[in-house]
């Protein structure tokens, strides 16, 4: 624990997948003295891709957290996935960060999950360290990037370093700050570098390049604005002080500039962190509720001698139970100490803490505010749950994530593993936000739905290799929704008559669509009473609304969920004998079925925003192939000798196109998707699939 919170960073590094986030990972590591040897992602020996999964693909699956030490600083370091099916991994990281490092590639600029990952970061209003990764890469453009940077996702890069060279000729940095050259010894793995006079080749661009970067630090800062304007001296101070204080208010992102893999530019970085990113307590204060009402609001500070809150944002299994990792916003957390889950308003016990390093565990006694750890203990707690203390209950903000895209049916191999199976799914529900499993009523077959055919497809080898349960998959099919176009009202009872006590339950309501911005249906389902004079007496409204959203549950027109729809209970009648929970809710889930039936229902498919590279000589067959896919092409733009095609493509179109892809480009093709919307089907296509 650093000695005063001015003194630690949480941060995580995100970038589309093999942008090189887990290789400036691992040379933080080493530089940091966390690790004596480096890992390297292509040898599948890379520390924070500890899974064998992560080893096998050499891709990051899980995010990893460790702290390094770095100049009398503590950096609690996360390092995200870059594939869009864990997207979970990063939504979770970043909700609990407090600033972040966007790595870009520097011979591809800004790519299409580069764009998702800014999104989710400027969501969580974190300020962002922007690094050029890879200049010694054939085809690296470090002006493109730049403006790429600007033009894509709309950010305000400033120029703190230029490359000198490019490509081959790569050779080291200016740091337009200290207008010095830092060249780095590959020799020594780049542990060390050399400060030098600026070469006189380079001299009047650095200057110009600094001239920029002052300009606009001063329009964000009127001291540095009053002292350029009236030419008095600059010195490095001032500008680092202006940068850090834009930087923090989202103004501006600091632009850097290295090759990991070449071990450049990666200790620079490190010293960014410290003198541009917030620590715990430059982050403004967290508003809270109460969990028995949420318009009570209640303040959360970073303060080690308040109360107990924390964020419970991950949760793994472990053979002594889940490892729960939680961001500790206010208080001292202690082990042996009995918490509350607010959410769940169950009483829990922390009994061990631990430090986190990938895979390997450091105990603590006790942590506090700002800091980052797993316990174990917590046995029911889930991803976005507040622990706090008991006799102060206070909820944070919950973390959203996106909606499963795709499912399939899965089965044990022998009628013995069922049991497993079942506790398997159980354990990696509670691990993955994004994963969903549910028996089908009418084939009871189990059906699990993910992100994506890499998502499910990991999910099934954690199932055999860690959770030992041998599993048959059925083909992978799409998540279709089902949404209204127009308002309806229905009625409906729900009356039975028996020797004893009935039943009774009557209601009137009405259903109209909720739209988004782009009058696209929201993922929302809303629910308001709106009766008067006692109608549907106010203890049986909960009910009519669980009864609402489980006739939700399945569409009109198929067995697919309803979305984007809001449901007002108008009026309605009761019995002071008969009356009950149950009628209730039957009432409302006939009157919603009812109401359905007239509002116009639609069927709805996930679109995927998806980005092809591939050579110019195969743009045609490219094109034609998304064409044929009910694919819309929505950019095209030249990158050195390839062509890179922006197109939005039914999810439903896309099982096998790594292998069309391939093969229309001679393998030289590659692609990423990710999910970008819910439309409504053709009605041609929709009628097969409702068959």
């Amino acid at each position: 624990m650093p000695s005063t919170l001015e003194k630690l960073r949480n941060i995580g590094i995100m970038a589309h997948i093999d942008a090189g986030k887990t290789t400036i990972t691992e040379r933080i590591l080493y530089y940091v003295g966390k690790t004596y040897k480096m890992g390297e992602v292509h040898d599948g020996t890379a520390v924070m891709d500890y899974m064998e999964e992560e080893q096998r693909r050499g891709i990051t699956i899980t995010s990893a957290a460790t702290k390094c030490p770095w100049k009398g600083f503590e950096i609690n370091l996360i390092d995200t996935p870059g594939h869009i099916d864990f997207t979970a991994e990063v939504e979770r990281s970043l909700r609990v960060l407090d600033g972040a490092v966007a790595v870009f590639d520097a011979s591809e600029g800004v790519q299409a999950q580069s764009e998702t990952v800014w999104r989710q970061g400027q969501k969580y209003d974190l300020p962002c360290l922007c690094f050029v990764n890879k200049m010694d890469k054939v085809g690296a453009d470090f002006e493109m990037t730049v403006e790429s940077i600007r033009d894509k996702l709309l950010a305000n890069p400033i120029l703190l370093q230029i490359p000198i060279g490019a490509e081959n000729s790569f050779t080291g940095i200016i740091d337009l700050i200290k207008m010095r050259a830092v060249f780095y010894k590959t020799e020594e793995l780049g542990a060390t570098f050399e400060e030098t006079e600026i070469p006189a080749e380079l001299r009047q661009t650095a200057e110009r390049r600094r001239n920029e970067m002052i300009e606009l630090a001063a329009e964000v800062d009127a001291e540095l604005m009053d002292t350029y304007v009236h030419d008095k001296p600059i010195d490095s101070k001032m500008i680092i002080r202006a940068i850090r204080k834009a930087t923090l208010s989202n103004k501006l992102h600091p632009v850097f500039v290295g090759s990991a893999l070449k071990y450049i530019g990666v200790q620079k970085l490190l010293d960014a962190v410290l003198a541009y990113l917030p620590s715990p307590l430059d982050k403004p204060v967290l508003l809270g509720h109460k969990p028995t009402d949420k318009n009570k609001e209640i303040t959360v500070k970073c303060d080690r001698n308040g109360s107990l809150v924390a964020l419970a944002f991950k949760i793994t299994s472990d053979v002594h139970g889940d490892l729960s990792f939680l961001r500790i916003y206010q208080g001292t957390l202690k082990s042996g100490r009995r918490v509350l889950d607010a959410n769940r308003n169950r009483r829990e016990n922390i009994t061990r803490i631990f430090e986190m390093h990938a895979d390997e565990r450091k105990i603590l006694d006790s942590a506090g505010a700002g800091d980052i750890v797993a316990v174990i203990g917590l046995k029911k707690t889930l991803t976005g749950d507040t622990i706090c203390d008991p006799k102060k209950p206070v909820c944070l903000p919950n973390i959203t994530f996106p909606q499963t895209v795709m499912k399939m049916s899965i089965e044990p191999r022998t009628t013995a593993e069922k049991a497993k199976l079942a506790d398997a799914l159980a354990d990696l529900r509670r691990e993955d936000p994004t994963f969903e499993c549910k028996v089908d009523v009418e084939t009871g077959q189990t059906i699990i739905s993910g992100m994506g055919e890499l998502h499910l497809e990991i999910l099934q080898h954690k199932l055999v290799r860690e959770k030992g349960v041998d599993v048959r998959l059925g083909k992978p099919r799409v998540a279709y929704k089902e949404a209204i176009t127009k308002s309806a009202h229905a009625e409906g009872k729900f009356i039975r008559q028996t020797g004893g006590h009935g039943q009774y339950g009557h209601v009137v309501l009405s259903v109209e669509p909720l739209l988004t911005e782009d009058g696209l249906p929201s993922r929302d389902i809303e629910f308001e009473s709106k009766v008067v004079s006692n109608a549907v007496p106010r203890e049986y409204i909960p009910a009519v609304e669980r009864g609402a959203r489980d006739a939700l549950g399945s569409g009109v027109l198929s067995s697919y969920p309803v979305v984007g729809i809001k449901v007002t209970l108008l009026d309605g009648s009761f019995h002071s004998v008969d009356s009950s929970d149950l009628a209730f809710e039957q009432a409302a889930a006939i009157a919603v079925e009812k109401a359905l039936a007239q509002a116009g229902p639609v069927l709805l498919e996930p679109i995927m925003r998806l980005q092809v590279v591939a050579p110019e000589a195969a743009f045609g067959a490219v094109q034609g192939n998304l064409l044929g896919k009910r694919g819309l092409i929505t950019d095209c733009r030249l990158h050195g000798n390839m062509r890179v095609i922006d197109a939005k493509v039914p999810l439903a179109e896309t099982f096998g196109y790594s292998s069309e892809i391939r093969s229309a480009t001679a393998g030289r093709g590659t692609f990423t998707m990710e999910p970008l919307s819910y439309e409504k089907v053709p009605e041609q296509i929709a009628k097969h699939i409702i068959l």
